[in-house]
C-alpha cells in the first residue's frame, strides 16, 4: 500500500498556518491596521494611485515564480471565468486599495477607522442582496458587540465626542472602498475552484494593470513618487504584508469559514491601530482602551463560531 506524502519538515508551521483560519484573518487585520496608520503618515509624499499600482505589481512579481505552475495548470479555469476574474481583480485590488490610499490624502485617521468599522455590515449587505445569506443571531449580536468596541477606543470612551465628527470627502471615498472591499467578500466563496496562487497572482496582475492608465495619469499632474528611504520603505511594507501575505491569508479564511464569519475580524483592524498607537507613538494604554478590545475580541469570539445549523457559505 502507498503511503502518504509526507510534509517536509520545513514546511510543517506554514501547513499548519494554512489550517488556522482566525490566526490568519488576525494576521490580515494587524497588516491592514499598519497599512492605514502608513498611508496617513506618507499622505502627500507618495501619490496614492502610484503607490497601489506599484503596490500590486510588486505582489505579483514576488509570487509569480511560486504561482507559475499552478498558473498554467489553472488557465483554462480562469479563462472560464473571466468575468468574475475581472470583478474580483476591479473590486478587491484596483478601486478599493487606490480610492482608500488616496481618501488618506484627505481624511483623519480617525474618521477612517471609524468607517473601517462599518466593514463587516457592507459584506452582510451584499451577501444578503446577492444571494440570500443572512447574519445569525450570533453574528448579529458578535458584530454589534465588536462595533462598540471600536467605537469606545476611537471615541477615547467619550461618546459625546461621536457629535463634533465631521466628514468630508476623503471620508465618503474611504466608506466606497469599503463597499467595493465588502462586494469582493461577498464574491469569493463563489469564486472558480483554483489553487490560492493562481488566484492572487492572476488578480493583482489585473488590478495592476486597471492601475497603470490612472497611474500614469497621475504622473503627468507632476505627482511623481520620490525615490527616498520613506518611499522605499512604504513600498517594502505595502507590497510585502497587507497585500502578498493578508490578501493570502484573507483568501484563505474567508474560503474556510464564509464571508459573513470572517467579516467581524475588520474589527480588529482599529484595535490594532490604536496599539500601534500606543507602542510607536508612544500613546497611553487607558481603561477605555482596555475595555474597548475586550469587546471587540469578544465580539470576534462570538461572531465566528460556527453555527450549530447549516454553514452560511
Amino acid at each position: 500500500m502507498t503511503q502518504p506524502a509526507q510534509t517536509p519538515p520545513a514546511l510543517q508551521p506554514v501547513r499548519w498556518l494554512n489550517n488556522q483560519p482566525y490566526l490568519l484573518l488576525t494576521l490580515t487585520s494587524l497588516f491592514w491596521a499598519g497599512n492605514i496608520v502608513l498611508a496617513r503618515h506618507v499622505a502627500g509624499h507618495v501619490p496614492p494611485l502610484t503607490l497601489s499600482c506599484l503596490r500590486w505589481i510588486g505582489t505579483f512579481l514576488i509570487l509569480l515564480p511560486f504561482a507559475w505552475p499552478h498558473l498554467k495548470k489553472d488557465w483554462p479555469v480562469l479563462r472560464a471565468h473571466l468575468p468574475m476574474m475581472l470583478t474580483l481583480s476591479a473590486l478587491g485590488f484596483a478601486y478599493n486599495n487606490a480610492i482608500s490610499y488616496w481618501a488618506m490624502q484627505y481624511t483623519e485617521a480617525l474618521n477612517a477607522l471609524l468607517i473601517q468599522s462599518a466593514g463587516p455590515l457592507f459584506v452582510a449587505l451584499w451577501s444578503l442582496v446577492l444571494f440570500g445569506v443572512r447574519l445569525t443571531g450570533a453574528q448579529l449580536a458578535g458584530i454589534t458587540i465588536s462595533l462598540v468596541g471600536v467605537l469606545t477606543i476611537i471615541l477615547r470612551g467619550d461618546w459625546s465626542a461621536l457629535a463634533s465628527i465631521s466628514f468630508n470627502r476623503g471620508d465618503l471615498m474611504f466608506a466606497s472602498s469599503l463597499v467595493s472591499f465588502g462586494l469582493y467578500s461577498a464574491l469569493m466563496p463563489r469564486r472558480p475552484v483554483t489553487h490560492a496562487l493562481s488566484l492572487i497572482s492572476f488578480t493583482t496582475c489585473c488590478g495592476a494593470m486597471m492601475l497603470l492608465p490612472f497611474s500614469v495619469w497621475e504622473f503627468s499632474t507632476g505627482a511623481t513618487l520620490q525615490i527616498d528611504l520613506v518611499s522605499m520603505a512604504t513600498l517594502g511594507y505595502v507590497v510585502i504584508f497587507p497585500s502578498t501575505l493578508a490578501y493570502l491569508f484573507f483568501n484563505r479564511g474567508i474560503a474556510m469559514i464564509g464571508p459573513n464569519r470572517a467579516a467581524p475580524f475588520f474589527h480588529l483592524v482599529p484595535m490594532f491601530g490604536s496599539a500601534m498607537a500606543i507602542l510607536l507613538l508612544g500613546e497611553k494604554l487607558k481603561l477605555f482602551h482596555l475595555v474597548g478590545y475586550l469587546l471587540v475580541l469578544a465580539g470576534v469570539v462570538i461572531a465566528s463560531r460556527r453555527a450549530s445549523a447549516k454553514p452560511d457559505i
